[in-house]
Formats: C-alpha cells, structure tokens, sequence
C-alpha cells in the first residue's frame, strides 16, 4: 500500500516530531498536507512528564499547531487504567510533580505513605535520588504492585541521551527484589487500545510511524497498524536485523513520508 493512503497516522513525538525544543525537519510540512487530505493525525507519545495539554501547548509553541483530542501520553493512559481496571487503588508516585497532577485529574487516589500504597507508579524523574529510591522500595517491599508508566531506558535530547523511566524502575526492582507487572506506555495492548479508539478506524487503516523498534513499530505491528520507523532518533537500520522488529517503511525522517 502507498504509505500516503492511510486514513488516521499516529506520530510518535521524541526522536520523531521534535527533539528537545526543536521540530525536526519536515514535520510542519507533512502534517499539514495530511490535513490538507483530511486524514486523521494522533500523536502518540510514552511521556511522563507531560500532560495532553502540556504536549499541545509546546507543540504549539515550536510551530505545530494541533488540538488536545490529537495528543495521547503514557501519563494520560497510565490515570485511564487505574481509574477504569483499578479504581480501588492506592498509589504511590516516583517522578515529577506533573504525575500527581494527572491522576488526580484522571480520579485516581495517590498516596504519600509508602506504606499504606497498593500501587508504585514509576515515570521519568529528573530529580531522582537516593531517598525516593528507598520510598518506593519500602512500599514495593511491602506488596505494592510496582508499574511503569513507560519501558524506555533513555529520551533523546539535543546532543545525545538522557535517563528514562526504565532506569528508574530497573533501580526499584533491584533495591526492591521484585520486577515491574506492568507496563502501560507503548508497546502495551492497553496503549494501542486507546490510542485506536481515539483513531476510530480500523488498525489497518492506520499508520503508526516512530523512531523505535521495541516501543512504536511492535505496538503498531502488534495491534494490526501498518508501521514505519523514521531513523531520527533512537533505533537504526542495523537494529532492525538484529532485534528483528519489522517496519513497513524505513525513512529518514517525516520529511520523506511523501517521497515515498
């Protein structure tokens, strides 16, 4: 199928739309020429240190305007799951200020008690440190179920890397002598299923397009999206034959999703 004729396209953002502040090349252009074919545009990211709106508003503010309704974020789905599959819980957080802001939006009962959560949920943390880690571990020694709002060990910046969630939760499991039983951000099923209900199409109607194997291109080969990963970011063309994670498309950046 020309990868142009898809009814709805879900973009990943870092690594994909936009590094640190900056859009990448090629992206203002592209999106508006699929609006200007009233297809359906999503943008689909594993953030935890933004809000739907916090995303639209910095989109808006590097150029690319575009509604709330368009935005899906791990942080958003991650308050969507407990409010929907468990509401009962109480939950401790391990990341920024913005967490607590979207689950108490979302409905969701946070804790401050390590020892009185059901829940440990685990974003990006700029400000991680030692006496957090021991928080956490407490309440994941205890028996709180420990959750990642994400899977990703790192987030391009301008200039390189930068530590994620998974670096978090791999320090948690650790001090903690537990693992993670659930991750919610991309490639979960439970991402892919909001993210196409937001979609309203069928999967094979859609295109999911990011710069990572293991997260963007297994949710969307996974749920039944057709997939292209953009070499603007973290994966490679080598990594695609040695994790054997298969893209439909390969480009080398947005830029060239009409040249194809």
């Amino acid at each position: 199928m020309d990868i142009a004729s898809y009814e709805a396209y879900c973009f990943d953002l870092d690594g994909t739309v936009l590094i640190g502040d900056q859009l990448l090349a090629g992206v203002v252009e592209t999106v508006a020429e699929l609006r200007r074919r009233d297809r359906r545009v999503l943008f689909l990211t594993n953030s935890s240190v933004h809000t739907p709106r916090d995303c639209q508003r910095r989109l808006e503010h590097m150029g690319l305007a575009c509604g709330e309704d368009e935005i899906l974020t791990a942080l958003y789905v991650s308050g969507s799951y407990f409010a929907r599959e468990e509401p009962e819980a109480r939950v401790y957080l391990v990341g920024e200020a913005v967490m607590r802001r979207q689950m108490e939006e979302s409905g969701v009962a946070v804790t401050g008690d390590p020892e009185e959560a059901t829940h440990v949920l685990v974003g990006m943390d700029r400000n991680f440190n030692y006496e957090k880690l021991v928080l956490g571990m407490r309440a994941a020694r205890r028996g709180a179920r420990l959750v990642a709002v994400n899977p990703d060990p790192v987030c391009p910046v301008p200039g390189g890397y930068i530590p994620d969630t998974w670096a978090i939760v791999k320090a948690l499991e650790t001090a903690a002598g537990t693992e993670a039983e659930l991750v919610i951000g991309k490639p979960s099923p439970y991402y892919a299923q909001e993210a196409l209900r937001m979609l309203a199409h069928p999967p094979e109607h859609c295109l999911m397009v990011g710069d990572r194997l293991e997260t963007d291109i297994l949710m969307g080969n996974r749920c039944g999206m057709q997939t292209a990963l953009v070499l603007t970011g973290v994966s490679t063309r080598a990594d695609i034959a040695r994790q054997q994670i298969l893209p439909g498309y390969v480009l080398d950046s947005l830029a060239d999703l009409f040249n194809k």
